[in-house]
C-alpha cells in the first residue's frame, strides 16, 4: 500500500481512483447479497440488488465509454462490456452479467491506479519544491519570502534539514547534501564552498549561504517536473498502432457477434437461448482490453523509473528507440570530459626557480578569461604560489600574451608565438610525448630563451570509462566526434576504450558523420551539451544531452542525463529493452488468451462466469506485468 500526501488524495485524479475502487468493491458486496437472496427464494429482490450493482459497478466506464464514443464517433472496449453485461441481464443471466461488471470495474480501478502511480512521481517531485526561502539581509538577518519573488544574485541561508530553494552555488559553509531528488542516489554527497546546488535536494547537515544562479522557474528541478509531464502526455507508436486497432477492431467483434446471434441456430441446430447466450460470451471473451492495457501502464512505469534515477525521456517513442540502438556517438568537450582543463605537467629550464617563474606566470594568466589561463592560475594558488602584482600584457589573438615584467619581455603562448624550434629542444623534446598524450602545451619564453613549459588536459569524466565497457557489454559500440585534433582525439579515444574516433570535426561535419553511422548501424545515438552538438542530436536516431548543457541542446535532446552521469545511459538501454520485453509479453499473452476462449466458446466448454475471469484476468495481469517497470532495472 502507498501512502498518499494530501494533496495528491484532493486532486481528481486521486478522487478518480478511489471512487472506482470503492465503487467496484460495492458491487461486488452488491452481488454476493443478491446471490445470498436468490438462494432464499426472493428472485424480484435478488435481481434488484443486481440492477444496483451494476448500475453501481459500471457507471465509470460506461460513461468513460459513452463519452469516447460520441467525441470519437467509434465505438470502443468499454461499449462492447456494456453491451455484454446487459445482453446478458436480458437472457436472465444476471450474476455472470453483474459479476462481467465487477470484475471490469475492479480492472479499471486497477488501470486507473497504474497511471495514478506514475503521476504520483510528479506529485512527489513537486511537494520537494520549497515555496520560500530565507533571503540573507544586509545586516546578517534573515527574512523568510516567495521563491518566486527571488531574483538571480540573491543571497539565501538554508539550515540543516531544509531543502534547496533554489539552483546556485554555496558562499559560506560545508554540509552533506541528499542528491536524490535529482539523480536518484541516496548517498549524501559533501559540497562546500563554490560548489553547486541544485532545487529540491536537501541540505541535511550544516547550516550555509547560497547565492541564486538561475530564475526559481528555470532550474533544473523544474525542468524535470516539465519534461515528465510532457512525456507522461505523449504516446508510443505501439500504443498509437494499438488505439488505432482498437477502433477497427470493436466493429469486427460487434459483427461477428450479430452473425453469431443467428448463424448457429441454423447450422449447429442450436436453440435460441444457447445461440444468443454464446454471442454474449464471445461478446466477452472477444473483447481487447487486455490488449489495450498491454502497453500504456508499461511505458508510464519506465519513464517514472528513469525520472527516480536522473533520466528524463521525453516521452514513449524515444523510450521505445533506446533500446534499438546500434552505436552511440558522444561529443567530447564536456561530455566525455570535464570540459575544464587542468595543468599536469610544468617544467623549467634548467637552474630557473620553479617557484618564482610559476608565480610570473601565474600572474600573466591572471589578466586573461582563456579557459587554459583560467586553469593555470587554479594550479598556481593549489602549490600555494603567490600570484605577483599585475603586470601589463598584450593579447595575441590565436597564439598567446605578450607581457612586461621587471622590465623584460615576457612570451606565453603555443610554438609558433615563442618559437617552433626552441620548444621542440626544450627539455630533450618533451612537447611531443606531452602532445602524444593528447595534452596542450603552454610555453614561456623570456630573453635568455624557453623558460618553462605547462601542460593541461581536459580530462575524461570519472565514470566514462565504465560507462563505454557497460554500451560495449550491450553490443553498443562507441565513436567520438571531435574537433580536437589528431594525436588529442587519438590519446582520449584510447583512454575511454572508445571503439572508433573521428578528429578535427566541425558542427556540420558531425551531422554528416551522423549519417553516414546511420547508414552503417540503422540505428545511432548522439549524446553532446552544446550548442554546436543540437544539429547532430536532432538528426540521431537518440538525441541524449548532459543536463548541465545550454538550453538548445536540452531542448533538442530526446532523452537528458539530470547529473551528467554517462552510466545512466546503458541504464536507460536496459529500461528500454526490458519494457519492449514485457510489452512482447503482454501482446502475445493477451491475443493467447483471447484467441483460446474464442475457441473454447465454440466448442461451449467456457460459461459466460468462466469467460469473464479469463478476459479480465488477462487485463489484471498485463497491467501488473507492466507496473514490473517500476523497480530498478538490473
Amino acid at each position: 500500500m502507498t501512502t498518499e500526501t494530501r494533496e495528491e488524495r484532493n486532486t481528481p485524479a486521486g478522487w478518480t481512483a478511489h471512487l472506482e475502487l470503492v465503487a467496484a468493491i460495492l458491487s461486488g458486496v452488491l452481488i454476493l447479497i443478491a446471490w445470498l437472496i436468490g438462494k432464499s427464494g426472493d428472485e424480484t429482490l435478488s435481481i434488484t440488488f443486481y440492477i444496483i450493482a451494476f448500475l453501481i459497478g459500471g457507471f465509470a466506464k460506461a460513461k468513460e465509454g459513452i463519452e469516447e464514443t460520441i467525441a470519437e464517433k467509434q465505438l470502443n472496449v468499454e461499449m462492447l462490456m456494456v453491451f455484454a453485461a446487459i445482453g446478458s441481464a436480458i437472457i436472465g443471466y444476471w450474476a455472470e452479467g453483474a459479476i462481467l461488471i465487477f470484475i471490469f470495474a475492479i480492472s479499471g480501478a486497477l488501470e486507473t491506479y497504474t497511471l495514478n502511480k506514475s503521476h504520483k512521481e510528479i506529485s512527489a517531485l513537486m511537494e520537494m519544491q520549497p515555496e520560500e526561502a530565507w533571503l540573507l539581509q544586509e545586516d546578517g538577518s534573515t527574512v523568510s519570502v516567495s521563491i518566486s519573488s527571488l531574483s538571480v544574485g540573491a543571497k539565501l541561508v538554508v539550515k540543516p534539514g531544509e531543502r534547496i530553494p533554489v539552483d546556485g552555488e554555496i558562499i559560506q559553509g560545508t554540509t552533506s547534501i541528499d542528491m536524490s531528488a535529482i539523480n536518484g542516489e541516496s548517498v549524501p554527497v559533501t559540497r562546500g564552498v563554490s560548489d553547486e546546488l541544485f532545487a529540491g535536494t536537501m541540505n541535511i547537515s550544516g547550516a550555509i549561504q547560497m547565492e541564486m544562479t538561475k530564475p526559481s522557474t528555470d532550474t533544473l528541478f523544474q525542468k524535470i517536473i516539465t519534461l515528465v509531464q510532457n512525456a507522461q502526455n505523449e504516446t508510443s507508436p505501439s500504443q498509437q498502432f494499438i488505439e488505432k486497432f482498437e477502433g477497427t477492431y470493436v466493429k469486427i467483434v460487434l459483427f461477428t457477434v450479430f452473425i453469431m446471434m443467428f448463424l448457429p441456430h441454423f447450422i449447429f441446430d442450436w436453440d435460441w437461448t444457447t445461440t444468443f447466450y454464446r454471442a454474449i460470451v464471445l461478446l466477452v471473451v472477444a473483447s481487447p482490453c487486455a490488449l489495450v492495457a498491454s502497453i500504456m501502464p508499461a511505458t508510464l512505469a519506465a519513464v517514472s523509473n528513469g525520472a527516480k534515477r536522473g533520466i528524463l525521456f521525453k516521452g514513449g517513442v524515444h523510450l521505445e528507440e533506446l533500446g534499438s540502438l546500434k552505436a552511440i556517438a558522444f561529443d567530447k568537450t564536456g561530455t566525455l570530459t570535464t570540459g575544464k582543463p587542468v595543468v599536469t605537467d610544468f617544467h623549467v629550464r634548467k637552474g630557473a626557480d620553479s617557484e618564482k617563474t610559476l608565480s610570473i606566470l601565474s600572474s600573466i594568466e591572471a589578466q586573461s578569461n582563456h579557459p587554459l589561463a583560467t586553469a593555470i592560475v587554479a594550479y598556481a594558488e593549489g602549490q600555494g604560489v603567490i600570484t605577483r602584482e599585475s603586470p601589463q600584457i598584450e593579447d595575441v589573438p590565436g597564439y598567446g600574451l605578450r607581457a612586461t615584467v621587471e622590465n623584460k619581455e615576457i612570451l606565453v603562448g603555443n610554438p609558433r608565438f615563442v618559437g617552433e624550434t626552441e620548444t621542440a629542444d626544450f627539455h630533450d623534446g618533451i612537447i611531443d610525448k606531452l602532445y602524444g598524450e593528447g595534452k596542450t602545451v603552454v610555453f614561456m619564453k623570456d630573453d635568455l630563451g624557453i623558460v618553462a613549459t605547462i601542460a593541461l588536459k581536459d580530462t575524461l569524466r570519472p565514470e566514462a570509462i565504465q560507462a563505454i565497457k557497460d554500451l560495449s557489454a550491450l553490443g553498443i559500440q562507441s565513436i567520438m566526434l571531435t574537433g580536437d585534433n589528431e594525436q588529442t582525439a587519438n590519446a582520449i579515444a584510447t583512454e575511454a576504450g572508445l571503439d572508433r574516433y573521428v578528429s578535427e570535426c566541425l558542427p556540420e561535419m558531425k551531422v554528416n558523420h551522423l549519417k553516414e553511422l546511420l547508414k552503417e548501424y540503422g540505428a545511432v545515438g548522439m549524446v553532446g551539451d552544446g550548442i554546436n552538438d543540437a544539429p547532430a542530436l536532432a538528426t540521431a536516431t537518440s538525441g541524449i544531452a548532459m543536463g548541465e548543457g545550454t538550453d538548445v541542446a536540452l531542448e533538442t535532446a530526446d532523452v537528458i542525463l539530470m547529473q551528467n552521469d554517462l552510466t545512466r545511459i546503458s541504464y536507460a538501454v536496459k529500461v528500454s529493452k526490458k519494457m519492449q520485453r514485457i510489452i512482447k509479453q503482454n501482446v502475445f499473452f493477451s491475443v493467447a488468451v483471447i484467441a483460446v476462449l474464442i475457441i473454447s466458446n465454440f466448442m461451449q466448454v467456457v460459461d459466460l462466469p468462466l469467460g469473464v475471469i479469463g478476459h479480465e484476468g488477462s487485463t489484471i495481469l498485463v497491467i501488473l506485468n507492466g507496473l514490473r517497470l517500476l523497480n530498478k532495472v538490473s
